[in-house]
Formats: C-alpha cells, sequence, structure tokens
C-alpha cells in the first residue's frame, strides 16, 4: 500500500454566513490550533461583520491602527473650502506632529489654495494584429466609431462615463487607455467592466484583431508610472500657498532665500537618484488618511507620485506648491462606508456622493503641510531631534 497524503488544514468557511461573530470566532480557533497563538486583540473589534462582503474574506478580526488628528487645516478650494480636522492613521511617531506644525504654519499664512486640474480613471486594452498598418488602421477606426464603443461601454455603469481613448501603437500592436470619469467612486473595478464589454464589442466587429488583452500593463494600477503622472489617474490635483518672509522668519526660524536653496539641492538629489517624484513625504499623509477613510491603501503607490515646486518671489515671500497627478480616492463604495472609516469621512464632510473632490482637496492640501513641515525640519536640523523625543517607544 502507497503512503497517505497527510489531510491539509482548511481555514473554517461557513456556507450559512461566513460573515458573523461565529465564523470570525471559528477562524481565531482555527489560529490557535495550527500556530499555538491565540489572538486577543484581532477577535475585539466594534464593526459589524455583516457589513463587510466584498471588502475581505476568511475575516478574522481587526487590525488597530492608532488615529492621530491634525488641523486645523484651513484650505482655500473649490470644492473643500474651510477648517478641517485630519484624521491620520499611523504607527510612525512624528508623523501627526508634523502634519500639524504644517498645518499651523499655511494657516497663519492664509490657507491652502487647491484646484482639481483633471478627472479620470483608465483601464488600458492592448489590442494584437498581424502587422503595424493594420493597427495603425483600427486605431483610425477606434476614433471614427468613439461613440458606438462609448454606448457599450457606458452602458454597464450608472455612474461612469466613457471620456475618450488614448493611443499608443508600438509594432503591430495598438496600445490605449481608456479614459473614464468615475463620480465618487474610486472606478477601478467599474472601468474594467466597461472596458470588457467595449472591448467585445469591438472584437465582434473587428475580425482582424489577432489577440487582446483587456489590461496590458499600461494603466499600471497600483505601481507609480510616467504615463500616469503626464496623463493622470484618479484626480490631478494641486496645492499652493504663499508663505510670507516675515512669518518664516517668526515662526520658523529660517530666512526664505535659505529654505530655498536647500530646495534646490534636494531637487537636484531627487533628479540624481533617478525618483519619481521630487516631493518630501506625500506617501506619508497620504496612506495615513487612505487608512483612516478606507481608501485602496495600495492606491499609495500612484497616488504618492508628486511634483513639488517652489519659487523665491521678488518681494522675498516664498511660494510652494505640490501636484498629485495620480490621486485616487473615494468618498462613496469600497471600504468607506465601514464603521470607522465612514466616523473619518464624516468628520471631514466627505462621506457620500458628491464629496470625491473635497476629498481630494483636502488630501493635497495635507500633502503640502507635511512636504513643508519636513522641509523645515531638515533646514533648521531639526529632524533627528523630532524623532528622538517623538518617534521613539522603547528605551
Amino acid at each position: 500500500m502507497g503512503s497517505q497524503e497527510p489531510q491539509r488544514a482548511r481555514i473554517p468557511r461557513s456556507p450559512e454566513d461566513d460573515y458573523s461573530d461565529d465564523a470570525a470566532g471559528a477562524r481565531i480557533e482555527f489560529v490557535r490550533k495550527q500556530t499555538g497563538i491565540r489572538p486577543h486583540h484581532l477577535g475585539r473589534y466594534s464593526l459589524d461583520p455583516s457589513t463587510l462582503p466584498g471588502n475581505v474574506e476568511n475575516f478574522i478580526g481587526a487590525a488597530q491602527v492608532p488615529v492621530g488628528l491634525a488641523g486645523p487645516l484651513l484650505v482655500n478650494g473649490e470644492h473643500a473650502d474651510g477648517e478641517f480636522f485630519v484624521p491620520l492613521a499611523t504607527t510612525e511617531g512624528t508623523l501627526v506632529a508634523s502634519y500639524n506644525r504644517g498645518m499651523k504654519l499655511t494657516r497663519e499664512a492664509g490657507g491652502v489654495t487647491t484646484t482639481v486640474v483633471d478627472d479620470a480613471m483608465q483601464r488600458a486594452p492592448a489590442f494584437v494584429f498581424d502587422s503595424a498598418r493594420e493597427a495603425r488602421d483600427f486605431g483610425e477606426w477606434l476614433v471614427e466609431h468613439f461613440d458606438e464603443i462609448k454606448r457599450e461601454a457606458d452602458a454597464t455603469t450608472g455612474s461612469g462615463s466613457l471620456r475618450d481613448i488614448q493611443q499608443f501603437p508600438a509594432s503591430r500592436m495598438l496600445f490605449t487607455r481608456f479614459n473614464y470619469t468615475t463620480g465618487d467612486a474610486a472606478g477601478q473595478n467599474m472601468t474594467s467592466k466597461a472596458t470588457a464589454f467595449a472591448c467585445r464589442w469591438i472584437a465582434s466587429q473587428r475580425p482582424e484583431i489577432r489577440d487582446f488583452m483587456l489590461e496590458a500593463n499600461f494603466a499600471t494600477d497600483k505601481k507609480s508610472s510616467q504615463v500616469n503622472m503626464m496623463h493622470t489617474r484618479g484626480k490631478r490635483v494641486i496645492a499652493e500657498v504663499t508663505l510670507p518672509a516675515d512669518l518664516m522668519r517668526e515662526q520658523m526660524g529660517v530666512e526664505a532665500a535659505q529654505l530655498f536653496g536647500k530646495r534646490l539641492v534636494s531637487n537636484l538629489g531627487s533628479f540624481m537618484a533617478g525618483a519619481a517624484s521630487n516631493g518630501a513625504q506625500a506617501a506619508n499623509g497620504i496612506t495615513a488618511i487612505f487608512i483612516a477613510t478606507g481608501q485602496d491603501v495600495a492606491n499609495v503607490a500612484e497616488s504618492s507620485a508628486a511634483y513639488g515646486f517652489s519659487e523665491l518671489l521678488p518681494n522675498g515671500d516664498y511660494y510652494a506648491s505640490v501636484t498629485l497627478p495620480s490621486l485616487i480616492v473615494a468618498t462613496y463604495g469600497g471600504g468607506t462606508g465601514l464603521a470607522t472609516q465612514r466616523e473619518c469621512l464624516e468628520m471631514l464632510d466627505c462621506y457620500g456622493e458628491g464629496k470625491v473632490r473635497k476629498l481630494a482637496e483636502i488630501v493635497a492640501a495635507t500633502v503640502l503641510c507635511g512636504d513643508l513641515s519636513l522641509g523645515w525640519a531638515v533646514a533648521v536640523d531639526e529632524w533627528v531631534a523630532a524623532h528622538d523625543r517623538l518617534g521613539r517607544n522603547r528605551p
């Protein structure tokens, strides 16, 4: 007789109700049996497991991330206008303090002005042909039949709309970017479904297509890329502020020219390193807001790409701005409706329909405040001391 293969341990599932306290408890017990560790804190949560379908599988509990409050942040935006207290979920000491300090500085300078300049979420199919000429001719056909393609795509969604189709030919392939507006949702799933239906219709009309891929890695989901920085993915939003020279001297202890000089050095450093962006710490603030408000945190890969720009003005004041060309946020759907995440969005008056551009402006303003604060700390040689004071949790 042959040796019998040992039976594999299987994570418990409940066909009747897999999103319940009992189902989660059974999996916690499974963890204990498999590892010898019984997680006491994972199983303590205030959310209702029945709200989790579509957000997680094999639910066992919740990871508690500390949330700090920064502000008030004064925003002079077209969608966010006024003062906001921003929830930041993080385990990094000094982060909340840094953003809080930047918010105080910009508030005394009159606030951060924010502008959303573009809005597009995409799926990027590639179409393969027998020759480059066939690919070129197909591109002309796409332009001529855009209205029909849009009809097929838009029929799949009530809040999304196909805006345009960009074309990028290479070899005997045509890479495309189907650009959509997606309302208050981030829209990745929405655009996938819409583009899938559109591509099926296209394939039925053009039999010379040898093959097509719904996503040819040209939308660069959850990866930073030049195409998204140049052409927008999510919201393209700009935050800017002018810091009076006297305020910088009194509050920061630096001259505008001194800070500008250090900014030039850091710009060169970013260029030499081949960095995708020249911002200071956009990922810190964006990640903290994303965790607090139920965003898809992996989108930080695209969202934290930033163009920082500063200028020493003729009167001695200091102009600073940050452009986020691929900020992916939502105020509806995904994780935004979960208990604590919804509360954090409601603190910003950013939960629900019609609020996504407001949230985008608040995020961009927060990023600018954090970058100014970090630049300030480096300029006056406070950076290490601040982390020693606030960022250590052991002797």
